[in-house]
């Protein structure tokens, strides 16, 4: 039978003051505490299938013993959802040094494992290169979902296609317009179709998930993604070209690493998952077929697995 779980909502500082929503499921006492970061544009909720699953006492699904519950810790990345934007430039890095600060003071002990989407997997890459004693002492497992360690932006790539570097220099210009009159872009954005109607829905299915996707998984990303206030839209999507953590991921060679992508991947395709892997060679790959972007939406059990997967080596280690 599940185990019932307790939730609370708090805060956590960071670095500069910034004041980050912290969404914790799950008892207190759990054998290990898992921390998600979520992408670009969405907010913690974009993990809410797996909060409920691991929250919750099972068998695993190869028979193996049961973990107990876990503690799930959320949180919605700077300028997103209802966290501060702060006052420091915003960059990866930055996001790097929020994810320690919610380690620290939301797990000050115990195993963690962790767990990052596309942006959320930069923010784990980040801590690893910038704090390889937090990952020592107290990561036991790590999961990359539908992300990348770099060379995101092809317009400094003369062995990219002409064509994606006309598209990322349009981009740029798209988002650095928006970045200039965010309040403008808001106003205007607030009188085209919403979420759940007109051309909204077709596009996101189109771009971030497969062909097969449930239209409740493609909603629930337009809804996120539509309530993403356009300061955040606009202003980290130069954090995401700049992102470069390639030979910098020593930190992580040594742990279980599990690395998920959607075969049909847009925004950050299967060969930045294989980049990856030569930089980690003990990390497992599973490429979901015919899946996009939003994986752990559209495909839920899929991440679940391999969050299980680590939470159970994290609590056999530990005992």
């Amino acid at each position: 039978m599940p185990v019932a779980t307790s939730r609370s909502t708090f805060t956590v500082t960071g670095h500069d003051g910034a004041a980050l929503a912290v969404y914790a499921d799950g008892p207190d006492d759990a054998p290990v505490t898992l921390v998600l970061a979520h992408g670009w544009t969405l907010d913690a909720t974009a993990w809410q299938h797996q909060a409920e699953d691991l929250t919750r006492s099972r068998a695993a699904a190869d028979g193996a013993e049961p973990t107990g519950a876990v503690r799930v810790v959320r949180y919605d990345q700077r300028g997103h959802g209802r966290s501060e934007g702060g006052g420091s430039r915003w960059s990866i890095d930055l996001l790097g040094q929020d994810l320690a600060a919610v380690i620290e003071q939301t797990a000050p002990n115990g195993p963690v494992v962790l767990g990052g989407h596309s942006m959320g997997g930069m923010t784990v890459m980040a801590l690893a290169a910038a704090r390889p004693d937090l990952i020592a002492d107290r990561v036991a497992g790590v999961l990359l979902t539908s992300t990348s360690a770099g060379q995101l932006d092809p317009r400094g790539r003369p062995e990219a296609p002409l064509r994606l570097r006309i598209q990322g220099h349009a981009q740029s210009a798209f988002f650095g317009y928006c970045a200039r009159t965010a309040e403008r872009s808001e106003r205007i954005r607030a009188h085209l179709p919403g979420p759940e109607r007109g051309v909204n829905p077709f596009l996101v299915k189109r771009y971030l998930y497969g062909p097969q996707a449930p239209r409740p998984a493609v909603l629930a990303g337009a809804r996120m993604i539509h309530d993403c206030p356009m300061a955040a839209v606009a202003g980290w999507y130069p954090a995401l070209m700049l992102h470069d953590k390639a030979g910098a991921l020593e930190a992580l060679r040594e742990l279980p690493v599990e690395v998920v992508v959607g075969s049909g991947d847009r925004l950050t395709p299967v060969a930045h998952s294989r980049r990856l892997l030569a930089e980690l060679p003990r990390a497992a790959l599973h490429i979901e077929p015919d899946c996009g972007h939003m994986l752990l939406l559209e495909r839920p059990e899929v991440v679940s697995s391999r969050l299980r997967k680590l939470c159970r080596i994290a609590v056999q280690g530990s005992n």
